[in-house]
């Protein structure tokens, strides 16, 4: 693993209104790690992954991302640092009605102009890299069906082939197997984890179920209410750790 730093976080807090969804996080995240997120709802996970994407800027600290402190960004900096951050969502964002082929091919929109990009909705360009994107998850049999018609776990397989084809430094994975069945999610799962070591991106991944925090992360990090109760190992992260952060009775 790299010392490098891939993330660094310095006193940040983020409201929305009256929410107070991150507070005052100190965070440092080295290049090639992989990263659990656990906490109830609502302890901030999604917007602490805002953060680290650049989605939202916030209200107060500073977030350093690739060694570039997002708020010091032009508009077309902060793009360029943003194209090297892939993010997978719950909801997976595909368009149902295209071709697998043009929702993988949206992973490449940063490096096209706006004609490239028409262009290949009328005939896909590029479509080797989506088909070697579409293998490394294992459903290369897909490239031309249409995407509405896969299952919840094929979808997020093309959701994370469209990440690979951008070939971003980090990858972060908001809930991505939340709306999975428990043998999919496992698949999806030992899928970014496998990918991230082969690739040496670093991984971080809010996840509700906790055992998948300990199984596929070498660091968890638990939230509520915005801030960080703890930090540390996955092999260190103790049963009333956990039972504190969810405040489980034991």
């Amino acid at each position: 693993m790299s010392n490098t730093l891939a993330f660094q976080l310095e006193d940040v807090s983020k409201q929305f209104g009256e929410l107070t969804a991150v507070s005052a996080v100190d965070l440092q995240i080295p290049q090639g790690q992989r990263v659990a997120l656990v906490g109830p709802s609502g302890a901030g996970k999604s917007t602490l992954l805002g953060l680290l994407n650049g989605t939202h800027l916030p209200d107060r600290g500073r977030v350093c991302v690739l060694g570039h402190d997002l708020a010091t960004l032009n508009t077309q900096q902060l793009r360029n640092t943003q194209q090297k951050i892939g993010t997978i969502y719950q909801q997976f964002h595909l368009v149902d009605n295209l071709a697998v082929v043009h929702n993988v091919n949206a992973g490449q929109l940063g490096r096209w102009s706006f004609w490239q990009a028409a262009w290949s909705l009328i005939r896909p360009l590029n479509t080797d890299a989506a088909y070697e994107a579409l293998i490394r998850v294992g459903i290369p049999e897909k490239l031309y069906e249409r995407t509405g018609q896969l299952s919840g776990g094929q979808q997020q397989r093309v959701a994370i082939a469209r990440v690979l084809v951008q070939n971003p430094d980090v990858i972060l994975a908001d809930e991505p197997i939340a709306s999975l069945d428990p043998e999919r999610a496992r698949e999806i799962m030992n899928l970014l984890s496998e990918l991230a070591q082969e690739m040496g991106k670093t991984l971080i991944v809010s996840v509700h179920a906790i055992e998948f925090a300990y199984s596929h992360f070498e660091r968890i990090i638990g939230l509520r209410n915005g801030r960080v109760l703890f930090d540390a190992p996955a092999t260190a992260v103790s049963p009333d750790m956990v039972r504190d952060l969810y405040q489980l009775t034991p």
